[in-house]
């Protein structure tokens, strides 16, 4: 039975909501993920995704409309915006700036971000940071262009940032804390949070789903 926890992430105190042991055969997902067809993703993502079945979010759905309606008091209708398998796969020197620093998904209240851990070893989690230079934990419509034009500003004046995943502390964002994956665990987070994956430096990066970070990504929109 999935055990939820709701955490605050930062001096914003934002939800953060935990959700343990999160399908009941995760063994069966990572069977079916192996035989599944991943592709280059699109938006960013430094990786390959690949379709779900389609039985995970007919599942999946009102355990995810449940947490969000405790975590972030989101009761209303749950629509999905995008979910998939990811695996993060792309190298060091092949990372796009917008791939080296922390981002926002989206910019409203009403959309929640999942992303469900599904290697057996655990591996990376997921890190959240601060802006320094604003202070900003999130970033909404009301925030965006003061944001992006100090970000764009500092990358100006210091240079972009040196090739590699995003790992703790920058000279331009403070890390305020990690969430550790643990297998068959899932987050929920409003997505104006700005968040990386912790992708340690000895990560091998393979696309494969049976020794990659295997993980569901998943955006909704909650009303």
């Amino acid at each position: 039975m999935t055990t939820v926890t709701v955490e605050s992430i930062g001096v914003e105190a934002q939800p953060l909501a935990i959700l343990d042991d999160f399908v009941p055969d995760p063994e069966g997902l990572r069977r079916f993920a192996m035989t599944a067809d991943f592709a280059p993703a699109l938006n960013h993502y430094p990786g390959v995704r690949a379709d779900l079945p389609p039985s995970y979010l007919a599942t999946q759905l009102p355990i995810v409309a449940a947490a969000a309606a405790e975590a972030f008091g989101r009761t209303g209708p749950i629509r999905v915006v995008d979910a998939s398998f990811s695996i993060v796969s792309t190298p060091v020197g092949d990372l796009t700036i917008p791939q080296r620093l922390p981002h926002i998904d989206a910019f409203t209240e009403d959309r929640i971000a999942l992303v469900h851990y599904l290697s057996p070893e655990g591996g990376d989690g997921t890190a959240f940071f601060r802006h320094r230079a604003t202070g900003f934990e999130t970033v909404d419509e009301r925030r965006r262009d003061l944001f992006f034009r100090h970000l764009d500003t500092e990358l100006r004046h210091r240079g972009p940032p040196p090739p590699g995943y995003l790992l703790g502390d920058t000279p331009l964002f403070e890390c305020i804390t990690t969430e550790p994956a643990r297998y068959n665990r899932a987050l929920l987070y409003r997505s104006w949070n700005l968040h990386s994956g912790a992708i340690a430096p000895d990560n091998a990066l393979s696309a494969n789903a049976d020794d990659g970070r295997l993980t569901v990504t998943g955006f909704f929109s909650i009303g």
